[in-house]
């Protein structure tokens, strides 16, 4: 790019800078010293390549969506916790917003990851440990009382029993009096990375498909600031990957999720502004500022050129972020404390939207209290004291960085033509990279490859070429064993016991004609989601709503493979 092209980006920077909103903070160094909001090329020079990298707030957003960088908003303390029941949890929630966390995102336990009710035989010894259990809208309204759904951003991680779950929270802010129009937020609702890596699938990919392109028409017409859909590649990573294959398959899955919405009529710049992204923040700290840049560039290049949207929002990649929790170690667990700091760090340097960082006992346990609190200061910490937030893409123009972030996208977009070719030439049902991903979901191509990634990571580990302190290096320790969270078996006796009060106090005949009614809808080319609403609103439970669907569809059964 000449000098003049470079002048004339530099100058739409700065009027849409001019005219952006601005926190009113001090934006100097430690030292008092004044810095630019953003750092580019030499006034009169031009230079090769530079509309790969481009200005803050202007195609192809490699540097960022907004020209003011982290000067017009900090990206979302968004901390995620859940555990016990849903008045332990949140009793958590309130202290992370008293604390100054900015959204909330729900973990849920393993039961209600997969459609389960409490009181299931396949719950026994699972309720409330690795998140709060949720059986009916009730729970949820526990979960958040006393704290306003209209008025905080809440995401919640859960794929399989999505919808339902996502009904009751609907259902816990009618409760509250809130505008449902007003909501804002994200679910997680992404099928494709459970059949990748995560394993917490209820029903064949089809009917989670219909399920999800229900969910993103509802949204769009009657609930426009909330987002359905958090396309995860925090799991692939954590299964494995390499970086440029989380990259890959989770744009890739976004892709998908595009050609569904497409696939039912809906306007891409209508719909596209409501996908979201979740990504991992490993400790290799260059490559990961890279492929969060890298991302925004494809994301915007492919909704612009392959599927036609038109509409700045549309061609935003908005992500959260975590650190990595398989980077965490049980060996000299305070060294967490670091890795998610740099962790972190990447993040916010690569532009994250929101943030979430890991405690340092999450490896052993859900995080105490205290650890909790570290969690949530290393975030501030970063944001107050290290002068990161003042300057747009600090790290643009590097050598390295540029040439990391060329790389990861040239391996990324050679994924994407092997994943389109898997799902052969068209016609295709919903769209050629939705065939692609079913198909490698179908033939384990997807999981063969992050299992040999994950497998060439270990060799490197066990041969010390890679390096873990406490690990397989600098293994000498003072530190006394940690005091870690436990979750009483009585938290399940109690839920078990308030969820058979529940159930004996409601009207039953009303429940299973909701429930049968779902069943009904599920059977046309209706939405679904009017109707799972009603069930939810008469106290069906998460398991006898997923139930019901189960004996409808099915339940997907991974192939065996050798």
């Amino acid at each position: 790019m000449d000098a003049d092209e470079i002048a004339a980006g530099r100058a739409r920077w700065q009027a849409r800078y001019d005219a952006a909103r601005k926190r009113d903070a001090d934006f100097t160094t430690l030292s008092g010293m004044t810095v630019d909001p953003v750092y580019g090329p030499p006034e009169g020079t031009g230079y090769p390549g530079f509309e790969r990298i481009g200005w803050p707030g202007e195609y192809p957003y490699t540097r960022g969506l907004h020209p003011t960088g982290y000067r017009g908003r900090t990206w979302t303390i968004r901390q995620f916790a859940g555990f016990g029941n849903a008045q332990q949890t949140n009793e958590r929630y309130k202290m992370i917003l008293g604390a100054g966390g900015g959204g909330l995102s729900v973990a849920f336990d393993m039961p209600t990851l997969m459609g389960r009710d409490s009181d299931d035989p396949q719950a026994l010894g699972e309720v409330g440990h690795c998140g709060v259990a949720i059986d009916t809208a009730t729970d949820m309204q526990a979960l958040f009382d006393g704290i306003d759904l209209a008025g905080v951003t809440t995401s919640m991680t859960i794929s399989g029993p999505a919808v339902p779950v996502f009904c009751m929270y609907l259902v816990a802010a009618e409760r509250q009096g809130a505008d449902l129009s007003k909501l804002d937020g994200t679910l997680q609702t992404d099928i494709f990375k459970e059949y990748i890596a995560q394993k917490e699938w209820l029903f064949d990919p089809e009917p989670h498909l219909r399920l999800i392109g229900d969910l993103m028409e509802y949204c769009a017409a009657e609930i426009p600031r909330y987002k359905p859909l958090s396309v995860s590649g925090y799991h692939i990573r954590e299964a494995g990957s390499t970086a440029a294959q989380e990259l890959a398959y989770t744009l890739a899955d976004g892709f998908g999720y595009v050609e569904l919405g497409l696939s039912r009529g809906l306007d891409v710049n209508v719909f596209a502004p409501g996908l979201s992204f979740f990504f991992d923040s490993h400790l290799d700290f260059f490559e990961e500022i890279a492929k969060f840049r890298a991302a925004r560039r494809i994301w915007a290049r492919w909704l612009r050129d392959v599927y036609g949207a038109t509409s700045e929002k549309a061609l935003w990649l908005k992500f959260h972020t975590q650190t990595a929790g398989v980077s965490l170690t049980a060996q000299q667990p305070v060294n967490n404390v670091v890795r998610t700091a740099v962790e972190a760090l990447a993040a916010v340097l690569g532009g994250t939207n929101s943030l979430h960082t890991n405690a340092l006992d999450e490896t052993l346990a859900l995080p105490t209290d205290e650890s909790a609190e570290i969690a949530l200061r290393t975030q501030q910490v970063l944001m107050e004291e290290t002068g990161v937030v003042n300057v747009a893409d600090p790290l643009g123009g590097s050598w390295y960085v540029e040439a990391l972030t060329d790389k990861i996208e040239a391996e990324a977009e050679e994924i994407f033509a092997r994943i389109r070719q898997l799902g052969g030439e068209g016609p295709h049902q919903i769209g050629p990279m939705t065939s692609g991903i079913l198909r490698g979901i179908e033939d384990g191509w997807f999981t063969g490859h992050i299992a040999e990634s994950a497998f060439v990571y270990q060799q490197a580990l066990e041969k010390g070429d890679k390096r873990i302190v406490g690990v397989n290096c600098h293994t000498g320790t003072v530190a006394k064993e940690l005091e870690i969270l436990r979750i009483s078996h009585e938290v399940e006796l109690e839920q078990r016991r308030v969820l058979a009060e529940r159930k004996a106090g409601r009207d039953n005949a009303v429940v299973k004609a909701a429930v049968a009614r779902l069943v009904e809808v599920s059977r046309t080319d209706g939405n679904m989601i009017p109707a799972m609403l009603d069930a939810v609103r008469a106290e069906a439970t998460l398991g006898e709503i997923c139930d019901a669907l189960r004996a409808e569809w099915g339940v997907y059964r991974e192939p065996a493979r050798f």
